[in-house]
């Protein structure tokens, strides 16, 4: 393989909000020379007028369940 990372979406899916407006939640891949680590990422995106997805911010953190289940439980906590 070439030097650089090579990212593959595992899974995803996609929540639309407002106008134009979506969240990616996806598990994905990222691949180098050295290896492959696995994570779960949140990115916000917008649909164009001619159909095509941008992105414009993303966060990420790593697939494991204990922060998974963190993530999960601090969202619940804030929107109550």
């Amino acid at each position: 393989m070439a030097d650089g990372v090579q990212f593959e979406t595992i899974n995803s899916e996609e929540i639309s909000f407002g106008t134009n407006n979506f969240l990616e939640i996806a598990k994905k891949k990222a691949v180098t020379s050295e290896g492959e680590t696995v994570f779960i990422s949140i990115s916000r995106g917008f649909t164009t007028p001619n159909g095509e997805k941008r992105f414009r911010k993303s966060v990420s953190f790593p697939d494991e369940d204990d922060v998974i289940k963190a993530v999960s439980d601090a969202i619940k906590k804030v929107t109550k």
